[in-house]
């Protein structure tokens, strides 16, 4: 497809989650007449999650899909036009840049949001997605207030595992802690403060085999890799602490990534290494990884797209001027 034939915007906001619906709130406002583009998971992780009360405004809390259908209605309220579908290339070697959706159709943009986020790595077990939001976890600070004096698993054994097992015991009464080898891949630090607390439980050289439950958690059954052992846990929870991917796939022949492929952006900016592509929320972030921190990058991303827009009018301007008064002085 040809580009006369392509769709053209200022901005594409690539992702609608909360970093990608809030960009589109401020670009739609800024008059920037954005475009969303949902991708496979429209609503982001929240879309998946039931109680969320650790939002600002919600008081009694909220869950993920209706606060997700709030930023979404804000966001149309000021003119953001939001399509089902899925960025599956782009071509970011040139302005405009390109976009094809469903292999199939052609956008063109000035300039590009990219907020497709992250997914956890799941064990893929059979129960996990029905049992997620259900006791299946991939969050421990979005979550582990609701299992207060309940005794609860986590699967893992790097740094993210520790941290989520840390902070469970400030209200579970009991974490079990499931690693498949016999060490941990944690910095030394973490794992210190893990074996300190009496609330934690190892579970060595074992896997999660089974979820058990119907409508929620009741149990788990487990696997020793060395001897093939199974055995039961009664647990009300699983926190699934393996990793985070980013969904950048797309991007890596464009952008600077770090080796998890996290975009990498200029300090203090959602600047990308192309002029005119911005990054935010969980595909730049590592470390936060909250509805409220990519909401914030989201914000940014807009404002920074809308300035980067503005800097390049005026180029436009300034260079129309020059060629003017050249014409004027050979005349």
């Amino acid at each position: 497809m040809n580009s006369a034939n392509s769709e053209s915007r200022p901005i594409i906001i690539i992702g609608a989650g909360s970093a990608g619906l809030t960009a589109a709130i401020y670009a739609a406002r800024a008059n920037l007449n954005p475009l969303v583009i949902q991708g496979p998971e429209p609503g982001g992780q929240l879309s998946t999650t039931t109680d969320v009360e650790n939002y600002p405004g919600f008081v009694e809390g909220v869950l993920g899909p209706e606060l997700m259908q709030i930023f979404e209605a804000q966001a149309a309220r000021f003119g953001t036009e939001i399509r089902r579908g899925t960025v599956t290339s782009v071509d970011l070697s040139k302005q405009p840049f390109r976009l094809t959706v469903d292999d199939k159709q052609t956008l063109l943009a000035k300039t590009i949001v990219v907020a497709t986020g992250a997914s956890p790595k799941k064990l893929g077990l059979e129960n996990e997605q029905k049992l997620t939001g259900k006791g299946v976890s991939y969050c421990a600070t979005c979550d582990g207030a609701f299992f207060k004096d309940e005794e609860v698993a986590v699967v893992g054994g790097g740094d993210t595992a520790m941290e989520d097992a840390l902070f469970l015991t400030r209200f579970a009464a009991q974490i079990y802690l499931i690693h498949r080898r016999d060490k941990l891949r944690a910095s030394p630090i973490l794992q210190d403060r893990a074996f300190a607390k009496e609330k934690i439980t190892f579970i060595w050289n074992t896997e999660v085999e089974k979820i058990l439950g119907t409508n929620e958690v009741e149990g788990l059954i487990l696997r020793n890799v060395s001897t093939e052992e199974k055995s039961d846990l009664a647990v009300k929870g699983l926190f699934v602490a393996i990793g985070y991917q980013p969904n950048t796939n797309i991007f890596r022949e464009w952008l600077e990534m770090d080796e998890q492929g996290y975009i990498k952006t200029r300090p203090d900016s959602t600047y990308t290494n192309i002029a005119g592509v911005f990054a935010c929320g969980d595909a730049r972030d590592r470390v936060y990884r909250q509805a409220i921190t990519a909401a914030g990058t989201g914000c940014m991303a807009a404002i920074d797209a809308e300035r980067w827009l503005q800097s390049q009018e005026q180029v436009v301007i300034t260079t129309a001027d020059k060629w003017g008064d050249l014409v004027e002085n050979n005349n």
